[in-house]
């Protein structure tokens, strides 16, 4: 079991464009269209499936919204910030 992160470590850690909210963190990705969109969320799931650690994930037209969270543990980890900076260097 992962030691869930202070708030002073989840601020210092989240990559940038990840906001806290409550026991998640959240970033929203902009894309042109529709198909880049579900283009990047496969991508983000093969990531999270070999990190055997699965967002939130919400597609919209132009954009995608993704929360990590570390439901075991009830709340924010390592394993979260990290896969969060995985899933931004699939843009």
């Amino acid at each position: 079991m992962a030691d869930l992160l202070t708030d002073d470590e989840i601020a210092r850690k989240a990559p940038d464009g990840w906001e806290r909210e409550g026991d998640e963190i959240v970033k929203t990705y902009e894309f042109d269209d529709y198909l880049k969109g579900v283009e990047f969320v496969t991508r983000v799931g093969e990531v999270a499936e070999e990190q055997f650690h699965h967002p939130e994930i919400r597609v919209g037209y132009k954009e995608v919204e993704i929360r990590l969270t570390s439901h075991e543990e009830g709340g924010i980890t390592e394993k979260d910030v990290r896969l969060a900076g995985l899933f931004d260097d699939e843009v």
